[in-house]
């Protein structure tokens, strides 16, 4: 799978973008298989634990994906990611001495599902609060499991409906190798795209609404 953030069109807002998105997929014969979504937590190590133990602060991502509806994946950035059951979210409120929610940084990405073939593509309108920070776009070929197997094959479709804004080989891609591809890696990539919307943020864009 590949996921990446498609840059808003000029002159446009973020869901007359989705709309063109889609539109190209629909023309393509792509057809919709339900809607899907992603989320985003942010826990940051709790001011007593840094102070008594003398670490420094870690961010931990809490993610939930429709895809693996009975799964919570809890990540480090440039760490593990841990895939425990649904319940992880209670554990984390009884986690709340070493972890606090930044509450306003909650981030997801929700959309539509559009089967081609062999292929699976969810466009994603991004938000954080109230308002769209931007698209993703994820892209499966369903039936390999090895990343080095179809990226090319990946690729060549992607570009038939992003044209230039294909992305090139995700960096966890890089790890990978010959070894199977797990859901693991897709959240993975949601949590660097993420971040990267929210790096964004911090300076205004045109454009997004």
């Amino acid at each position: 799978r590949s996921v990446s953030q498609v840059p808003v069109a000029e002159g446009k807002s973020v869901q007359q973008t989705v709309e063109i998105l889609t539109r190209k997929l629909e023309l393509l014969g792509a057809e919709k298989q339900g809607t899907f979504c992603v989320d985003c937590e942010t826990y940051h190590t709790a001011a007593s634990t840094i102070s008594s133990q003398g670490q420094t602060g870690k961010l931990m991502y809490v993610m939930h994906n429709s895809e693996y509806p009975l799964s919570c994946f809890a990540l480090f950035e440039n760490g593990p990611c841990l895939i425990a059951d649904a319940n992880f979210d209670i554990l984390m409120v009884k986690l709340k001495g070493f972890f606090q929610n930044a509450k306003a940084n909650k981030i997801e990405s929700r959309g539509t599902r559009y089967q081609y073939c062999d292929f699976l593509v969810k466009v994603g309108t991004v938000t954080m609060g109230p308002s769209a920070r931007g698209i993703s776009v994820e892209v499966e070929y369903c039936p390999c499991v090895i990343a080095n197997d179809c990226w090319n094959l990946l690729m060549e479709f992607m570009q038939s409906f992003m044209g230039n804004h294909t992305p090139g080989i995700p960096s966890v891609f890089g790890t990978k190798h010959d070894s199977i591809y797990s859901p693991a890696d897709t959240m993975v990539q949601y949590m660097e795209l993420f971040n990267k919307i929210r790096k964004q943020q911090q300076v205004p864009v045109a454009g997004i609404r």
